[in-house]
């Protein structure tokens, strides 16, 4: 299983992108985890995921979270996808990412 942690300030607005991203990967029968969690939270469970995709809001943390996230790899979520709650094209990029 794929584990996916989206990362914003609060966690709140990747919660939608996070039902979208899981409504595709059903649809698709995918056995991913995708979570959204702050900042601070996601810190503590970096090492558990396979890839960490930070909201376009908090996208000036980016080099900070891949000094935290060692070999995991950290990218920013696209902000027309983001924008467009586009779930299924995130969900894509990001298993392409993790391979």
């Amino acid at each position: 299983m794929k584990k996916i942690l989206l990362v914003c300030n609060a966690g709140m607005s990747t919660s939608m992108l996070v039902a979208k991203m899981k409504k595709a990967a059903e649809a698709k029968s995918m056995d991913v985890s995708i979570e959204a969690k702050s900042l601070s939270e996601a810190k503590a469970e970096i090492s558990t995921v396979d890839i960490v995709l930070l909201g376009p809001q908090i996208r000036y943390e980016l080099n900070n979270v891949k000094k935290v996230a060692g070999n995991v790899p950290v990218e920013a979520i696209d902000m027309r996808d983001y924008g467009m709650m586009n779930g299924e094209k995130v969900l894509t990029h990001a298993l392409e990412v993790i391979g």
